[in-house]
């Protein structure tokens, strides 16, 4: 892990941090089962952020603000969150175009969220495509 990540990672609170390293894990093994080349990991504007080369960057945090969620952020200007919405708006609740919320109180809906995190990582390869090729 980044260093610091790591670090950001540290300050969470528990029940978050365990929420995030789910999604940072999620990440990762996405990444390794289509075969996309290495996760750059960093901190953008102090959140955990994940990049590879064919894909949208995003990013990932709990803010105080809002302690009972999650979130993942997207690109504004992609058409990711759009099309997240097309197809999972009755499951996901989604902040503007450049979010989705998650609930720290309910089950990480992982077969969703893993078709969102494989459309994001592999978005220049999908752009052009009706509902990013969904």
């Amino acid at each position: 892990m980044n260093k610091a990540v790591k670090i950001r990672f540290d300050e969470y609170p528990e029940n978050a941090r365990i929420r995030l390293e789910e999604l940072r894990s999620l990440v990762f093994r996405i990444a390794a089962e289509l075969e996309l080349g290495s996760v750059q990991e960093s901190l953008k504007w102090g959140e955990p952020s994940y990049s590879v080369k064919i894909g949208s960057p995003l990013r990932m945090d709990w803010k105080s603000s809002s302690p009972d969620h999650y979130y993942l952020f997207f690109h504004c200007q992609t058409k990711l969150v759009d099309t997240f919405r097309e197809l999972y708006g009755d499951v996901l609740e989604f902040q503007g175009n450049r979010a989705i919320v998650l609930s720290l109180f309910s089950p990480l809906p992982e077969a969703t969220i893993k078709h969102c995190l494989e459309l994001a990582l592999t978005y220049h390869q999908r752009k052009h495509l009706p509902l990013l090729g969904a």
